[in-house]
């Protein structure tokens, strides 16, 4: 079947948030949670080497909302069910139909961490994967000193496969780093 063809959820939900497909728009409260997080996203994301203009944000969740319809990769922007604040974003991505497998992504408004938003948002999305997408692996991948982004895997029963050392290029393209590949398969 032709991915695009695929019925796959625009709005997720859990006990507190709504996982939901990007749109239009959604530029302003993406830049200011970029902004407030700076300095606990620059170490591990190339995307905050600069600040993003809302013109640069904008730009990119128009992507990602072409791209979540082409099916290539689904993101999900991540908010407050109560309060409708914008909290993060999660979404899959390396997505191959055939095998199937994809794997996870995501990060945090830094003022909504500490709270078990995005253990909650992970656990959704590894279900919805597994259990409603039929994938058969479902893969986090993060630098081994990402402590933060590791202790997600880890609390949702990932298992480690292994560490690729000198896998990668840290962000600021000083260092050579390694990487976890974290992995569920049904």
């Amino acid at each position: 079947m032709n991915p695009i063809l695929r019925e796959i959820a625009t709005i997720l939900e859990t006990e507190r948030l709504i996982l939901r497909m990007p749109q239009p728009g959604d530029g302003i409260p993406v830049n200011a949670a970029i902004r407030a997080s700076l300095k606990e996203l620059k170490p591990w994301l190339p995307f905050v080497q600069t600040v993003p203009t809302v013109e640069d944000t904008e730009l990119n969740i128009r992507d990602a909302h072409a791209n979540f319809l082409k099916r290539t990769s689904l993101r999900y922007l991540i908010f407050h069910k109560e309060t409708k604040e914008f909290v993060g974003t999660t979404g899959f991505q390396n997505i191959d139909w055939v095998v199937p497998k994809l794997s996870i992504g995501y990060w945090i408004d830094t003022r909504h961490s500490g709270q078990g938003y995005m253990v909650e948002a992970i656990r959704r999305l590894t279900d919805y994967a597994l259990e409603e997408l039929e994938i058969r692996r479902v893969e986090i991948q993060c630098e081994t000193e990402n402590k933060k982004s590791r202790s997600i895997p880890e609390k949702l029963g990932y298992t480690l496969e292994g560490i690729l050392r000198n896998d990668d290029v840290s962000v600021d393209g000083k260092r050579l780093t390694d990487t976890c590949i974290y992995a569920r398969i049904k």
